[in-house]
């Protein structure tokens, strides 16, 4: 294995948003796309990210992500029926905090699928979005309340959250730490913030499209921890997805906040990152099972999709459907719970 290049001179534009080091090492020089992309290794902590950082980021995640990402300015019935399924997904993982109604902050709420689906049972909750096309289609749509821009520029008074999820979201941002520090003044204790975010030591994607455009900083479990650590929160739970793509923790807001930590760099993080980073070859990656259960999945998404979209007139009577077996066993709690008093 060839070991990372050591920068000496050529010093990273920023310092690590983790631990502030500036001693780095480059992981890649080139995008999913083949385009000019520098990939940084913080030597102290081992958080990963876009060196430079992207110009113009507001402006591409306000008016082009989705139409670069999904072809479209707003979502097609396609985009609902898979975002839909996902929250249904994302709901299994959070099921256990719901128990009771919760004001919820849906940071990077997209369509809103996610967003109308904890409405539907029961819970207060707002959205955050950037994208204008797709926060006013889930405001148009569903009704939700969305504010449009993003989590670190909106006024929000503190402490008005008892849960806040943000899927998918930290990795595209500039400053995780400045998001997860707003985050915390938004949730009230002893509350709950779930994130998920892709896992730099993933192996199922194929090696090619490990770094792009769109995120700027990647993490693997000890160095998302340690950056919840360092903005107050506790770790009380996490979950690595069965194929290794996605890891999600559970952070909570403490009364005392957590005490006594001050240093963040975290030993053989980044030679554990860039081992397994250099090592994950595309010879290596099509040996396994991951390329063809992901081929498989499309093809099989693809057969399907059309065929379960085309009874659908809009976003709302298609989630309504998909959604409607979870309303069916939260009437049935309800009843039971009645009973039980």
């Amino acid at each position: 294995m060839t070991a990372p290049k050591t920068l000496s001179q050529d010093l990273p534009s920023i310092p690590c948003n983790l631990c502030g080091s500036k001693e780095v090492s480059i992981l890649a020089t080139r995008s999913r796309r083949g385009e000019p992309l520098r990939s940084v290794i913080c030597s102290k902590c081992g958080l990963v990210w876009s060196d430079p950082l992207p110009s113009n980021l507001h402006n591409f995640y306000e008016n082009d992500y989705r139409v670069s990402y999904k072809g479209n300015y707003s979502p097609k019935l396609k985009h609902i029926l898979r975002a839909g399924n996902v929250a249904l997904s994302r709901h299994r993982q959070i099921e256990r905090l719901l128990a009771t109604p919760l004001t919820v902050l849906d940071v990077g709420s997209g369509g809103g699928e996610f967003s109308y689906l904890l409405e539907t049972l029961g819970h207060h909750v707002t959205g955050i979005e950037p994208n204008k096309g797709y926060a006013e289609y889930s405001i148009r749509e569903y009704g939700l309340n969305v504010q449009v821009g993003f989590v670190q520029d909106i006024i929000i008074p503190q402490q008005s959250f008892d849960l806040i999820t943000i899927w998918h979201v930290l990795e595209h941002t500039e400053d995780p730490f400045a998001v997860l520090t707003k985050l915390h003044s938004l949730l009230k204790p002893p509350g709950i913030v779930v994130v998920e975010v892709p896992n730099i030591e993933a192996k199922c994607q194929s090696p090619k499209s490990t770094f792009h455009e769109a995120h700027i900083f990647h993490f693997n479990i000890a160095s998302l921890k340690r950056l919840a650590e360092k903005v107050g929160f506790i770790e009380i739970n996490h979950l690595v997805s069965a194929d290794g793509g996605n890891i999600t923790l559970f952070l909570q807001k403490t009364l005392e906040g957590v005490n006594g930590v001050n240093e963040f760099t975290i030993v053989g993080n980044a030679e554990k990152v860039s081992t397994i980073v250099t090592e994950h070859t595309p010879l290596k990656h099509y040996l396994t099972i991951y390329p063809y259960i992901r081929l498989f999945s499309r093809l099989r998404q693809y057969c399907f999709e059309e065929r379960d979209i085309k009874n659908f007139n809009g976003g709302k009577q298609l989630l309504d459907h998909y959604y409607a077996h979870l309303h069916n066993q939260d009437i049935n709690s309800s009843v039971n719970r009645d009973e039980e008093q």
